[in-house]
């Protein structure tokens, strides 16, 4: 597994040095910055120890953890750190047969994070460029039990490497994940997942106060945030950053103008109806007011699109300043989207 995961990363960043030698309108010089990225592994503190030396080590961990250690617990359930039960629960979490089985998958599959560190601290280099007066958080890995991808807070940005053990990994039909879900579930998919985590974290829906919770407001503040995320890695692929198969990605591109059409003409922009907001733009195998052939959450895809329009149409728009931007409709006005 370890030699398929360097294979992978290889074929990731070779892919990306041959986009890169494309005109690439979101490629910005960022020699300059510095974002050192050096990930501390929670796995291995809690796992390569003895069970029974868990307890007297929770100071130790509370130290070099800080915050994360606590957000950890709760993804977990085990409580507040500082609980006197909190030593055992953890005891109890690190001598499971099946997270020690997982630990050792994971352990194979990603003996170091250098790569990882690299390429995030690449997309935080752009971050900073963009943000000056912001701050990169400690970035942790850890296993939650399948639990939680990526954790974050205001200082905090963890990675749950058992989420990210291939989309083959032999635990995730077991856990009813779905295919569609797992494809995305692999080592190439970490730092584009933190970076879109990262901005929905700054930039949380329900924080933004849009004028209205609907169809349109659902598809500019994901397609924001897809935005956001090509900025911070601008060799990405269209298909890694949607999660969409080359396929989907296909009729997105064929029936752009149809699709569009279709959500004026049945009146679903302004729709504020929660189950149609989730079949647009919600995780799902397909759009089923679209094709079957077609990606689930393609109404991103075009709120991405309507996002790119607006931005290229408005060159003395801030990335900060649109992500700030809840006037949906004057941002759909200004981006002349007419596909």
């Amino acid at each position: 597994m370890k030699g398929r995961f360097i294979i992978i990363i290889i074929l990731f960043f070779s892919l990306s040095w041959f986009c890169s030698c494309k005109k690439n309108k979101y490629r910005i010089n960022v020699s300059s910055v510095e974002a050192d990225i050096k990930i501390k592994r929670l796995e291995n503190d809690l796992f390569r120890i003895d069970p029974a030396a868990i307890n007297d080590s929770l100071p130790a961990l509370k130290k070099k953890y800080g915050d994360f250690l606590q957000y950890f617990s709760y993804v977990i359930k085990a409580g507040d750190i500082n609980d006197t039960l909190f030593g055992n629960i953890l005891v109890s979490f690190c001598t499971d047969k099946l997270n020690n089985e997982v630990y050792s998958a994971v352990s194979q599959l990603y003996p170091d994070v250098s790569l990882i560190e690299k390429s995030l601290g690449n997309a935080f280099r752009h971050y900073l460029w963009y943000f000056p007066d912001k701050t990169i958080p400690g970035v942790f890995t850890c296993t939650t039990g399948f639990n939680r991808s990526i954790i974050t807070s205001d200082s905090v940005l963890g990675i749950s490497l058992d989420r990210y053990l291939g989309r083959d990994c032999k635990y995730y039909p077991g856990l009813e994940i779905y295919g569609y879900l797992s494809a995305r579930m692999n080592p190439v998919n970490i730092v584009p997942d933190c970076m879109y985590a990262w901005g929905s974290k700054l930039w949380y829906f329900e924080d933004m106060n849009y004028q209205a919770d609907n169809v349109l407001s659902e598809m500019i503040h994901e397609g924001k945030l897809r935005y956001f995320e090509k900025c911070m890695i601008p060799d990405i692929n269209d298909t890694l950053l949607f999660g969409f198969t080359r396929g989907q990605m296909k009729v997105c591109k064929n029936n752009e103008g149809q699709m569009w059409t279709y959500l004026i003409e049945n009146n679903l922009l302004f729709s504020s109806d929660k189950f149609i907001i989730r079949k647009l733009t919600g995780e799902a195998p397909f759009t089923s007011y679209y094709t079957n052939e077609s990606p689930g959450k393609a109404a991103v895809w075009q709120g991405f699109k309507i996002i790119e329009a607006y931005m290229s149409g408005n060159r003395d728009v801030s990335l900060e300043d649109m992500m700030r931007n809840t006037d949906v409709q004057d941002i759909l006005d200004k981006a002349k989207y007419n596909p």
